[in-house]
């Protein structure tokens, strides 16, 4: 497979201009002035790239949301507050090639008519931040940023925001907010940010893979990157892999690869000669998979939702069969309970009593109808609140109490745990 994101990784100097300049970087740009915005926006549609932060939705389609004329001006903010446990793809491309962000950040600003664009990067990114800082001042020093980019009519400032570590500020309303200078608190929607986002004007939040895509699409064609992959799910993926393997690393490979094909061959198996017992396929947020349902899918969009989970932001947790999954659990908890901003009820208490009622258990205290009781929780927390924090911990909690209920009813029973406490690694 000849690699679209990682193709200039491991290269001497990757990070620098003059490494991405001599692989071709920033050739595209004269091809788009040639183009219309409106035909750079079929490119993307015809690619078929999903947004990748998440959601999965196709980025040119969410591009055409944006009402046009209304005479104010039109934002990009490229949402790099990548703090999802289990996720670390985006830091290696800004590590490793910020020029194919910024080289994306020109296209897509350039299809949505966007003067001002902007970069929310995860407060505690320092060293990225840096390394874009860098690249950013390279391409003004290029004339690929600023006023008449390229000798054309079409000028671009691109300025980067650092968070302050708050994992709600990856939810694109969030985000805004906490540009806008306020504390980062979801919004309720509609007015969608397509409409009403950044200093109340229309808005495009992408994330940093998604932009990354767009050189290559522009320079190969819509139709070439919607070739790879398999159905609806098109182009590639960087999966982020850490937990018990023996190879964790960002990986890109072709959406729609076998798990098993991608466990064995590229992250080298389970570590320690253990045997598989579940995946968190997509980011700790979705629904974890049995070592069974794992080895049945392929790793794509509609493979997974058939199999009850979410491709998510492809952070890929491998978890061996010397694990509690009571702990493993108890650890989400405590992290979307520490990360709950507080606005609606169902989040901000259902968590605290989930993690409460998963500390109890897991340290020998816990009761008979405790897990019916999370399972109720888990029922009053998804879909009734603004953003999907409270979803977050509602899924993994579901999925973890039902698929491994006799661990769980083990610890209740004899009051200690049967496994060690977890290691990690990645």
């Amino acid at each position: 497979m000849e690699p679209i994101l990682t193709k200039n990784w491991g290269k001497p100097h990757s990070r620098s201009i003059q490494t991405y300049l001599a692989q071709g970087g920033y050739a595209t740009l004269k091809k788009m002035f040639q183009m219309s915005p409106e035909q750079v926006t079929e490119e993307a549609k015809r690619s078929g790239l999903r947004g990748r932060g998440g959601a999965g939705f196709p980025a040119g389609v969410k591009w055409g949301f944006v009402p046009k004329n209304t005479g104010k001006p039109i934002y990009l903010c490229i949402n790099a507050d990548e703090s999802e446990p289990g996720t670390f793809k985006d830091r290696a491309i800004l590590e490793n090639d910020p020029h194919m962000l910024i080289e994306g950040v020109i296209i897509a600003s350039y299809a949505l008519g966007v003067r001002t664009a902007y970069q929310y990067i995860r407060g505690e990114f320092y060293r990225p931040w840096e390394m874009v800082e860098q690249a950013i001042a390279e391409a003004y020093q290029h004339g690929f940023l600023g006023q008449n980019i390229c000798g054309s009519n079409f000028s671009l400032d691109f300025y980067q925001h650092r968070g302050a570590g708050a994992y709600i500020c990856g939810e694109e309303t969030g985000l805004i907010e906490s540009l806008e200078g306020k504390r980062g608190m979801p919004r309720i929607k509609p007015p969608f940010p397509a409409v009403s986002g950044a200093f109340g004007c229309p808005t495009v939040v992408n994330n940093v893979e998604t932009i990354a895509a767009l050189p290559w699409i522009l320079e190969h064609g819509g139709e070439a990157y919607a070739k790879i992959g398999v159905g609806k799910s098109t182009g590639t993926k960087l999966w982020s892999v850490s937990g018990h393997v023996n190879r964790p690393g960002v990986y890109e490979v072709p959406l729609g690869i076998p798990f098993k094909l991608f466990l064995e061959e590229y992250c080298g198996g389970v570590w320690k000669g253990r045997k598989l017992k579940a995946v968190i396929v997509g980011g700790s947020s979705v629904p974890v998979l049995t070592a069974d349902e794992a080895f049945a899918v392929t790793l794509d969009y509609e493979s997974l939702q058939g199999a009850g989970t979410f491709l998510g932001s492809g952070g890929m947790i491998i978890i061996d069969d010397q694990t509690s999954m009571v702990a493993a659990l108890e650890n989400l908890a405590v992290f979307y309970h520490h990360e709950s901003c507080g606005q609606c009820t169902p989040c901000r208490e259902g968590s605290g009593w989930v993690e409460k009622i998963l500390h109890r258990l897991y340290h020998g205290e816990g009761r008979h109808e405790d897990l019916a009781l999370l399972q109720d929780l888990a029922d009053k927390m998804q879909g009734r609140t603004i953003c999907a924090l409270a979803d977050a911990l509602a899924m993994p909690v579901r999925s973890y109490v039902t698929k491994f209920r006799t661990e769980f009813e083990a610890f209740i029973r004899e009051g200690r745990s049967p496994y060690p406490a977890p290691e990690w690694q990645g």
